[in-house]
Order: structure tokens, then sequence, then C-alpha cells
């Protein structure tokens, strides 16, 4: 599943592309997306300008002068601009037709993804209201975990996936900063201590900015806005990497199932 460097990178693709630009017509190709796409949205969209385009956790919000179209890329999906004349893929479900010849294109194989319209705040809207703090913003501290997770039992790699606690941070860039900051992963979260809170504010910021500066983690069907993978997997030191040597002491890393994911630590170097 695209994570929050990958849909990051696709709002920095999508940003000069768009912003400016007004939506002459919407095609719609397929309405059976996780949710199904508004029967209204090409009449509410035709003539909408693009102000800005905006992320929280891992929904883009394409800001226009009358609401806000709230995107989705579920497991597979990935967004396209291009000539508008060029044909249609398999999966393009989706199509904004813009005022320069190009088209804004939804594609997803698995159709987890969605397309959401909103007249209201988007911050509001059922699927974002609740959500945790930004790792960037202010709000994200040792203090600020240490607080959420006193007295849990629950293990602190979950506690960091949870979208209540922090956005954004899914199953590889959690198993990644927990290495960085040195914390084993099954580890009570409510026995974490305060300097072990500390390294992981940095550790995620630091993973994450990586991630976003690199393009995002090369995933199986996941594309930037250009059609092109990233390439920060090459700098992943524990994830996937299963029973090969730790990067700092040599240890086989280890791959667990936690919370039904997979999880890949170091025995020796997180504690």
């Amino acid at each position: 599943m695209p994570e929050l460097p990958e849909v990051e990178t696709t709002r920095r693709g999508l940003e000069p592309l768009l912003v400016g630009r007004t939506v002459r017509s919407v095609r719609v190709h397929n309405r059976s997306l996780r949710w199904p796409v508004p029967r209204g949205i090409s009449k509410t969209l035709a003539g909408e300008r693009v102000r800005a385009i905006d992320r929280r956790s891992k929904y883009l919000l394409v800001r226009c002068m009358h609401g806000t179209l709230i995107i989705h890329l579920g497991m597979t999906g990935h967004l396209r601009v291009i000539p508008a004349a060029e044909p249609l893929r398999k999966h393009d479900h989706v199509e904004l037709l813009l005022d320069d010849g190009r088209a804004l294109r939804f594609n997803d194989s698995r159709r987890f993804g969605a397309l959401l319209w909103t007249k209201d705040d988007p911050l509001v809207h059922p699927l974002l209201t609740g959500l945790g703090p930004e790792p960037f913003d202010g709000a994200f501290t040792d203090s600020y975990l240490a607080g959420r997770a006193k007295g849990r039992v629950v293990a602190v790699k979950p506690f960091l996936m949870d979208a209540k606690t922090v956005v954004g941070v899914g199953n590889i860039y959690a198993s990644e900063a927990l290495f960085r900051a040195g914390i084993d992963p099954r580890r009570a979260a409510g026995k974490v201590s305060r300097p072990a809170w500390q390294r992981l504010v940095t550790a995620v910021r630091d993973v994450l900015a990586e991630a976003i500066e690199a393009g995002g983690t090369t995933i199986r069907d996941f594309a930037n806005s250009a059609g092109e993978p990233g390439y920060f997997r090459i700098s992943l030191r524990v994830y996937g990497r299963g029973g090969e040597p730790c990067v700092t002491c040599a240890t086989p890393v280890k791959q667990v199932r936690l919370g039904q994911r997979s999880t890949y630590f170091c025995a020796k170097c997180q504690k």
C-alpha cells in the first residue's frame, strides 16, 4: 500500500501540473471503487479551478473554488497527468479533463482507492476527523507519545502504526524507524522509556523525510504522477531483509508476524 512518502511524492508531482488549471469535464468509467464515485461529480467539478493540493495522512486534498476532491490511492492506485487524447489504460476509472488539453487519470487495479467530494472543510470529513498528528507537526513529540502510551500493553509497532496515534507511519517505515531508534517492535508501548520515545520521534521524521526525498519506496503497483516508481528501497535497513545480516552488527535480521503484519528487526540492536 502506498504510504505517506508515496502520497507526498504524488502530491508534489501533481502540484505544478494542476494548480491554476480548470476542470472542463469529468469522465467516470467505473464508479465501483472502495466507496462509489459520487454520481453528480461530473456536474459538480465541471468549471472548478484547482487552488491547491494538500495532503492529510494518506489522503490527497485537491482544493477547488467551491469544495475539495478527496483522493485515496488505496493499495494499487496512482494518478497521471497526460495528454487527454492518449488511449485509456486498463483500470483507468476516472479522468478529469483540464483546460490545457491534458487529463488527470486515476488508475486502480484493485479498486480500493477512492475519489470523493465535499463542500465542507475536508478535515472534518468522517474519513479524516479523529486522525492523529502529522509526523512533522509540532504536536508529535516524545511527551505526546509517552502520554498516549501510558499503561498500554499493545506492542509499540502497531501502536505507532495506529492512525489515531500518528498518521502515515505504515508497516515499512515503522520497522525502519524502530530499528533506527533501537526499540524492539514487540515491546509494550507502555514500557518504552522517555529517551526511547525521543529517539523514535527523530527516527520517524528522518526515515520519512529521506523516503520523500528519494521519491517513496518502490512497491509493486505504485508509481508517482510521472508513472515512475520510487527508489527508497535500496536504503531500507531491516524491512524485507529477514535472515540477512544486520547492517550494524551482522546478526541475522528476524522476521515475525506482529499485528498480522510482517515485522523485521535486529534482536541485538533493538531492545
